[in-house]
């Protein structure tokens, strides 16, 4: 059957790879490659020379259909993978429709990882999210605080998908040596974001919703919570950065924590988002609403000691994200 599996077992966890370079001639498939994270990853493999980078739109390929995710690994043939591919959605979305948000996510990982498996991918990179720690982790987050506590509520379903995504992968690594990784990203923004009212996350619903009021002269803005909670934001071309650094640089079964190390309130950055967009109203705080988590900031201790950083600062990049919400707005409102 096309999306069988049937490789032999390996005695190792990946030992003996040395990370090192990727072929820049290679087949290198990004799962995903239209959304926030993955457009940016494609932008970052083609401006580090990369001649062959792939993708299907979910229109062509529906990545929760196995046979056509194993028929996809087989025409392509991909010695690379990046699997940025998911359904994302902020509170309202993630407590709304829990059910999609578990089984869709998990179905679009086992088929890829399965078909990876299959067609023998030399090094495959998860990308999960700083959803998987426990609510109330020590601050900032370790990657060693997995499955040590219960999660957020509001977004559970999803979390626990990316969790099985992560044990997927270091199943892989110990059943079959696959050399495979996996990262685990803070708070994404930038170009390609969802800007949708019902399923975007805060920092792309905060642009919106700010920029709508200025341009309608409205007196006020009326956000979720009470704007206490901390976020760790980082822009998705910094991510596609240290996507390609880990391929390159690292090889172990943990996780990887990426984002900026600093966080701030959403009170301030919403502050920060009314000065960008030029609204000048009143900004008031729905606090019948949920918070969330009070705080989720990373630990980024391991990939600042395998010698990356982010370079681009909060404010740059929601200018440079601002500026794209504004060339873009009649298609994301179309």
């Amino acid at each position: 059957m096309a999306s069988g599996l049937t490789l032999a077992p390996a005695e190792s966890d990946g030992v003996g790879y040395t990370p090192a370079p990727l072929d820049r001639e290679a087949t290198f498939y990004v799962a995903g490659h239209r959304g926030l994270v993955g457009s940016a990853i494609v932008r970052r493999l083609e401006s580090a020379g990369f001649t062959h980078v792939v993708g299907r739109p979910s229109a062509d390929l529906d990545l929760k259909d196995r046979d056509a995710t194993f028929a996809y690994f087989a025409e392509a043939k991909p010695r690379y993978v990046v699997l940025a591919a998911a359904k994302v959605g902020g509170i309202l979305a993630n407590s709304t429709y829990p059910v999609d948000f578990l089984s869709d996510n998990i179905r679009i990982e086992t088929n890829v990882i399965d078909a990876a498996l299959a067609h023998d991918v030399d090094r495959l990179l998860f990308l999960g999210s700083s959803c998987i720690y426990p609510k109330y982790a020590p601050q900032p987050i370790r990657e060693d605080s997995l499955l040590t506590g219960h999660l957020e509520p509001t977004n559970d379903a999803y979390a626990i998908a990316k969790i099985a995504g992560i044990l997927h992968i270091q199943a892989a690594r110990r059943q079959y040596g696959k050399p495979w990784i996996s990262a685990m990203p803070t708070n994404l923004y930038g170009p390609n974001d969802n800007f949708s009212p019902q399923g975007s996350h805060v920092l792309p619903a905060l642009i919106r919703r700010y920029d709508d009021a200025a341009r309608s002269g409205a007196p006020s803005v009326t956000n979720w919570g009470t704007g206490a909670p901390r976020r760790e934001f980082l822009h998705a071309d910094d991510m596609a950065d240290a996507c390609l650094y880990l391929m390159e640089h690292y090889d172990g079964p943990a996780q990887v924590n990426v984002g900026t190390g600093t966080d701030v309130t959403i009170r301030e950055i919403a502050a920060t988002i009314a000065q960008v967009t030029g609204f000048t109203g009143r900004t008031e705080w729905d606090t019948s609403k949920p918070d969330g988590t009070p705080q989720k900031l990373l630990d980024v201790s391991t990939l600042s000691a395998l010698g990356w950083t982010a370079q681009i600062s909060l404010e740059e990049g929601l200018r440079r994200t601002y500026s794209w919400y504004q060339e873009n707005i009649a298609e994301l409102r179309g």
